[in-house]
């Protein structure tokens, strides 16, 4: 396997400015895999995991890295040399301690390398009691694989390839086509989780699969007990169950669990995407840059952070992954989408996902997200199969007049103008636009597709 993770942290080792960099993501998607591979490009690599050993916290009690690392060189046999040793703080959210001290890197040896990491991170980082090293240290965010890094996986990069030289408008062969769209839904029962993706193409055994699904799910449930209180790992558990049937729709507690009160359940949302478990689509009501300034907080929708992982709790059977079609097939589709939405580059971003909703009497209407592009706002539309109704996007477009949509289905790819009208209060509004229909699977080229367009975005 390979990870586009990797060229980020190629371009990080080589920049002048580089500061101590802190990988965040959920648990098993990666980050110490990464860096390990990441490591073989250095004369000298330190790993420190502060669950493993505990006691190496003691190195920490004391902000004078020139001491640390001494202590460290002698405990490992190894003289740490800057520009040549890469120092790996593994799990440091064991360690908080530790994470204050990375400034000092920064101001007194500049050119060590150092990376930390840690599944659970965002909650010590959400209740630090000690003082954050703000301007000193950057952030690296890992996902699942992305559907890209899935077909590298799968010996597939010359597909890859001819996605990559597709313009809006040119012809696509319906053959490949057909052969993406199989992978695509090997993807959304094999997932992104690396585990996952390893002895899917190593044993071609999806029951091996389903087993490392559930001994992820497993894992995520016992570390309830490590960041919540008395009976919160109960809250936490309906709501984690809830989250793969919720979907594509907006969350009404009372759907989870009529019998507990809200405020535990959004306490539990709050723990969980935390825990980088899952992403809240936010509403908004505003097509500006940055979107989060028109969010409204508590309307939103639920996203799983692995497709695989939400077929697992759907109890989908993988014994015949291109045949099997699913009832709420529409709701994995966002899944999918949303899933690749986030994982977009840049890397250093911890990118937020946003829909639009209309709610009134003349004109209810939903797009299933808002991607930001450059100093713009594109309406994004999700659909399941090759064609489905677009009034909802009609209703956008005639009331915020966007020149551009997007639309991603599993039809052939297109470009086509738009004119029609829509039913607005008393009136008939006129829309014109033009549509940008593409397949699922180019959803990791949509930045740079839409930078082919020759049109005012």
């Amino acid at each position: 396997m390979d990870r586009d993770a990797l060229t980020f942290l190629n371009d990080w080792k080589v920049r002048k400015n580089r500061k101590p960099l802190i990988i965040r993501g959920a648990r098993q998607v990666g980050k110490t895999w990464l860096v390990e591979r990441f490591a073989s490009g250095f004369e000298n690599f330190i790993k420190i995991n502060f669950e493993e050993n505990p006691e190496y916290k003691d190195f920490f009690k004391t902000n004078d890295v020139e001491t640390i690392i001494k202590n460290i060189g002698f405990e490992f046999g190894k003289k740490i040399i800057p520009e040549e040793t890469l120092l790996f703080l593994d799990e440091i959210q064991a360690c908080p301690e530790a994470i204050p001290v990375l400034r000092y890197f920064y101001e007194k040896i500049p050119k060590l390398y150092v990376i930390s990491a840690g599944s659970l991170l965002d909650h010590v980082l959400n209740d630090m009691k000690y003082s954050m090293p703000v301007g000193r240290i950057e952030f690296l965010y890992l996902y699942p694989l992305s559907f890209n890094e899935f077909l590298i996986a799968a010996g597939e990069n010359m597909l890859l390839e001819y996605i990559s030289s597709f313009k809006p408008g040119s012809d696509f062969s319906n053959v490949i086509h057909q052969k993406l769209l199989k992978l695509v839904r090997n993807y959304f029962f094999v997932g992104g989780m690396p585990e996952a993706v390893k002895n899917y193409f190593e044993t071609d055994d999806l029951f091996e699969v389903e087993r490392v699904h559930q001994s992820i799910l497993t894992s995520l449930e016992l570390d309830f007990t490590k960041y919540t209180k008395n009976n919160q790992a109960e809250y936490l558990r309906q709501v984690f169950k809830f989250i793969p049937r919720g979907i594509g729709n907006k969350v009404k507690y009372v759907n989870i669990n009529p019998l507990t009160k809200s405020i535990y359940l959004k306490e539990a949302f709050i723990k969980l995407e935390l825990s980088r478990i899952i992403h809240r689509i936010m509403a908004t009501s505003t097509i500006q840059v940055p979107l989060y300034s028109g969010a409204k907080d508590s309307v939103y929708k639920p996203l799983f952070f692995d497709t695989g992982l939400v077929s697992h709790m759907l109890k989908v059977r993988l014994t015949d992954i291109e045949n099997i079609m699913l009832i709420n097939e529409g709701a994995m589709m966002e899944q999918f989408i949303g899933q690749q939405l986030l994982n977009r580059k840049p890397y250093f971003i911890d990118h937020q996902l946003f829909y639009w909703v209309r709610e009134k009497r003349d004109a209810n209407a939903e797009i299933d997200y808002l991607m930001e592009f450059g100093n713009k706002v594109i309406p994004v539309e999700v659909k399941a199969g090759k064609t489905g109704t677009l009034k909802s996007l009609h209703v956008f477009m005639a009331e915020k007049k966007k020149n551009i949509a997007v639309r991603f289905n599993t039809d052939m790819p297109s470009l086509t103008n738009v004119n029609t009208s829509v039913k607005m209060a008393n009136s008939i509004v006129p829309v014109e636009f033009q549509l940008l229909s593409l397949p699922v699977y180019m959803i990791n080229f949509l930045d740079d597709i839409l930078s082919k367009l020759d049109i005012e975005v």
